[in-house]
């Protein structure tokens, strides 16, 4: 009887266990969608739905700053940027997308750091090195913030 009784136990929690990994990997697939068809809300619901069930998906952060990015809501933006870096110091595409963030703000001191950090980690998106040194090279730099 206790034997039939941990099996019914193991059973029930594999497949809570099953259900809610699927269940994540479907909010992230489905917020995949919906950012390609440019769906930003059902979009943005769904990622953050996802973060719910994997709070350290760097993916999703980044597909939120991205989305935050189109509706130009830059304090979200670079949250969501930071928050991916944190959890993947490697990704290039929130580096890139936060350098561009601190040059907008004229904090040049940032830049520099960061874009040093770019260069060690670049792999796809190495070329935009130099479109940094370009636009560094042709700001006069002012106070940073």
């Amino acid at each position: 009887m206790l034997i039939k009784n941990k099996f019914i136990l193991s059973v029930v929690l594999y497949c809570v266990f099953f259900s809610f990994s699927t269940a994540k990997e479907n909010y992230y697939n489905e917020a995949i969608k919906n950012f390609e068809k440019k769906e930003l809300e059902a979009s943005k619901f769904l990622f953050q739905k996802n973060i719910v069930f994997n709070p350290k998906d760097a993916k999703s952060y980044l597909y939120l700053a991205k989305i935050f990015n189109l509706e130009e809501n830059e304090k979200e933006e670079e949250k969501n940027l930071n928050t991916t870096l944190l959890l993947d110091p490697a990704n290039e595409e929130a580096m890139y997308m936060l350098i561009n963030i601190k040059l907008k703000k004229s904090n040049y001191s940032k830049v520099q750091d960061l874009k040093e950090k770019f260069v060690i980690i670049c792999v796809k998106l190495c070329e935009k090195t130099k479109e940094i040194n370009k636009t560094l090279k042709n700001i006069e730099p002012k106070n940073d913030t």
